[in-house]
């Protein structure tokens, strides 16, 4: 995942939330079947934005 450029890390966070997104209409609906699911999603979600800012901040410096 580091070799990712900003743009694919960009666009992987944007199914992230989306997939977020899908699992809560899930969750309201009933219909959720792994709710370990948002766990994984959440530190999906963290993973990428740390390489992103880790990139942002060597970009910088």
């Amino acid at each position: 995942m580091r070799g990712k450029t900003a743009v694919e890390l960009n666009q992987k966070l944007t199914e992230l939330h989306r997939e977020h997104l899908n699992l809560r209409v899930q969750r309201a609906t009933g219909q959720l079947a792994n709710a370990s699911r948002f766990r994984a999603l959440r530190r999906e979600v963290a993973r990428v934005m740390t390489i992103l800012n880790e990139q942002a901040s060597r970009a910088s410096a």
